[in-house]
């Protein structure tokens, strides 16, 4: 056959690799486990299977859009390259002092996360520059040469460079990378003020100290992915999803992989964001749960929410503070370990546990009969009927049921003085109490009521969750699109191109310098511009412009959208309108008296979203009808009882299915418990409302 258009999107996650094609509008999808040796593989193997089955070859594919874990991943197993930290003199300690803010402040045994970098392997030079960007202290060609050339004798792959106050001047830092380049040809190098330009030295040292710690090892995999693909017939541009949502060319994403560590969940925002569009939704939660971890985030307006700093590998129950600070643009989300593949335990409470360890791909879950012997989700929702041993992955793989139990069991069960299946109840139930906290406390840190929310659920385990998930959380209704097993790498193809530059310029609204503030407006706009036109289709792009804002006094700001414009003195009032209204939005009301202040710069370069055809809602007009019938634990009766079993593929628009229930597709399986109703609507999704 014949294609006008083939896009694939390929998402890798720490269980799965997810992999969706879509042809002229029409998809096909498909999971296989992730390999760990090479992950191009893995995509090799997923793309020629929802190549062939569409009937088409490797050469018909137009685009590839892909994104990854192995940045966090990297991060999280501290496995990343043998890297260098350059700092101001004076300063070769901020990565192990931190903000010495004790994210648990009761705890006299705090242990906090080990810096990225080892002390042996962070240098000094003697250089400053003030608050403002002049030159206090030049650094000298003696001591630059002296520095590299200590650093040749260490045979480091890549080096970060940090100094003070480099957000507002980066001319020493470009100094130095100089220098490193060309007595170090082969040695990667990055540089504060281009990889992350904003205040807060702890945060702008860790980011770009991660940037080069995984520089070496992304690059690398790109390399590969790109000549696997074009030997094998594929000859295609490939792009990356950022963190921010946005789709980049791999040659940015090589040069700066750190915006590449939360690119899979924000697929799955941008993919809820465009079911929210679809339905006219504008107060959406999302909820994607894949085998390694769960992540929720908040969608206002059919635009998910997003932050200019967040944390990765949080070490103590995943409380903020206590992991690793990365200042890129992000979208804002809740992400804890609770995927399928999580590990159930008992603690020193003898109480169950879950998660944040995975058995991922390798050995997986012990249904999986791949040598896996500690208890999983996977494992408990088997045991409770929820999936079928004969029928997962559409038949692709056999689970085996004993192995699960024997698992459980062991793992929990016999501790406890309980049957399997009570623990596997019980490892439900903690895994979905946390999943709820977690976006309870998301949603009241930003002022809402998650009640109010409709929530869209994807990922292989989103579906099987969803309904007791509302259950605890208030939620009356619940979405799970077509294709759902593979949100994330459906979202890529919904993304538009887009880079977000962000730069900490401070001006107070009392001394508003407007040429100066326009001048970094459009430096900006010219490098997210600049970022765009790598792979952007002809056109103009759509530009926003956010100020982040305080008090002066205070020590944290607020993001406001302000116009994108020539800026004039006579604008303050406006600044201070909109300042207000969001800090009222966020605390309850202004404060009078202190001046106001803007901190930060963003300005965010990005391509038309795709159109997307409004669904008109349709009630229940038939029952549908079930294939066959199975033994699930419902929570509501404490027991097993006779559950209709449905094959999703061939309902129609108005089938209606009551809990309890099992709709069953390839890549996933939506529960519906006994106090939920399921309609099919016109463009495949479930509609699942509460009775």
């Amino acid at each position: 056959m014949t294609a006008t258009s083939c896009r694939v999107g390929v998402d890798i996650g720490g269980t799965f690799t997810d992999i969706a094609l879509d042809v002229d509008g029409v998809l096909h999808s498909t999971k296989i486990l992730t390999d760990y040796e090479l992950p191009e593989r893995a995509i090799l193997s997923g793309v020629k299977s929802v190549v062939e089955a569409a009937g088409l070859t490797l050469a018909d594919i137009d685009q590839l859009i892909h994104g990854t874990t192995l940045a966090t991943n990297a991060l999280i197993e501290r496995r990343g390259a043998r890297t260098a930290f350059i700092t101001t003199e004076g300063f070769r300690d901020t990565l192990e002092m931190r903000t010495e803010n004790r994210f648990e402040q009761y705890d006299i045994n705090i242990t906090l996360p080990p810096p990225l970098i080892e002390r042996e392997h962070r240098y000094t030079l003697r250089e400053r520059l003030d608050v403002h960007g002049d030159v206090l202290i030049a650094p000298s060609k003696v001591d630059i040469d002296a520095l590299v050339e200590r650093i040749s004798e260490g045979n480091y792959q890549s080096i970060a460079v940090g100094l003070i106050h480099s957000y507002v001047n980066g001319a020493h830092e470009r100094l130095l990378r100089d220098a490193l380049q060309s007595r170090l040809p082969d040695v990667s190098v990055s540089i504060s003020s281009e990889v992350s330009p904003q205040i807060r030295e702890f945060e702008r040292f860790n980011t770009v100290c991660a940037n080069a710690y995984v520089k070496p090892l992304i690059k690398s995999y790109l390399d590969r992915l790109v000549v696997t693909l074009k030997k094998s017939g594929a000859d295609c541009p490939v792009f990356m999803i950022h963190s921010g949502g946005g789709i980049i060319s791999v040659q940015s994403a090589a040069e700066f992989p750190v915006r590449l560590v939360e690119s899979g969940p924000a697929g799955g925002a941008i993919f809820a964001a465009d079911i929210a569009r679809k339905y006219s939704l504008d107060s959406v939660v999302s909820f994607d749960m894949g085998g390694t971890t769960a992540k929720i985030c908040l969608i206002e307006n059919q635009v998910p929410k997003t932050a200019k700093t967040f944390e990765v590998a949080r070490t103590w129950r995943f409380k903020k503070g206590s992991g690793m600070p990365i200042s890129i643009p992000v979208v804002e989300m809740v992400e804890i370990g609770a995927g399928g593949g999580s590990i159930a335990s008992i603690d020193s409470m003898r109480q169950i546990r879950v998660g944040p360890h995975s058995a991922g791909s390798e050995p997986g879950p012990a249904c999986y009969g791949r040598g896996g012997e500690q208890p999983t989700i996977t494992d408990a929702n088997l045991l409770l009927g929820r999936l079928d041993a004969d029928n997962f992955a559409g038949g692709a793989m056999r689970l085996h049921t004993d192995s699960a139990a024997a698992a459980v069991g062991r793992a929990i069960g016999t501790p406890l003085n309980m049957e399997a299946v009570t623990a596997a109840y019980g490892i439900c139930e903690v895994v979905d109490e946390n999943m709820a906290n977690a976006g309870r406390v998301h949603a009241v840190e930003s002022g809402k009521d998650i009640a109010e929310y409709t929530m869209i659920t994807f990922g292989g385990g989103g579906p099987l969750h969803a309904a007791r998930l509302c259950e605890k959380m208030g939620v009356s209704r619940f979405l799970v699109p077509a294709g759902a097993g593979v949100g994330s790498a459906i979202g890529f193809l919904r993304a538009p191109f887009g880079y977000e530059a962000v730069r900490s310029a401070f001006v107070r609204l009392s001394e508003f310098d407007a040429p100066q503030v326009n001048a970094l407006i459009d430096d900006m706009q010219a490098e997210s511009i600049g970022f765009l036109r790598q792979g952007m289709p002809e056109g103009e792009p759509e530009l926003e412009c956010t100020a982040f804002m305080r008090y002066v006094g205070q020590g944290w700001e607020i993001p406001v959208s302000v116009p994108f414009k020539a800026f004039s003195t006579s604008d303050t009032a406006q600044f201070k309108s909109l300042f207000e209204a969001a800090y009222t939005m966020f605390f309850g009301r202004p404060i009078e008296g202190p001046d106001i202040e803007i901190v930060s710069w963003s300005v965010k370069a990005s391509s038309p979203l795709l159109a997307v055809v409004p669904v008109e809602q349709v009630k229940a007009s038939h029952r549908a009808e079930e294939v066959a019938r199975r033994q699930v634990f419902d929570v509501v009766s404490g027991g097993f009882v006779e559950a209709g079993i449905f094959q999703r593929e061939v309902l129609q628009p108005g089938a209606r299915v009551d809990g309890p229930a099992i709709i069953a597709e390839r890549e996933t399986s939506t529960f519906v418990s006994s106090t939920f109703t399921a309609t099919v609507q016109p463009d495949g999704c479930l509609l699942v409302v509460r009775r």
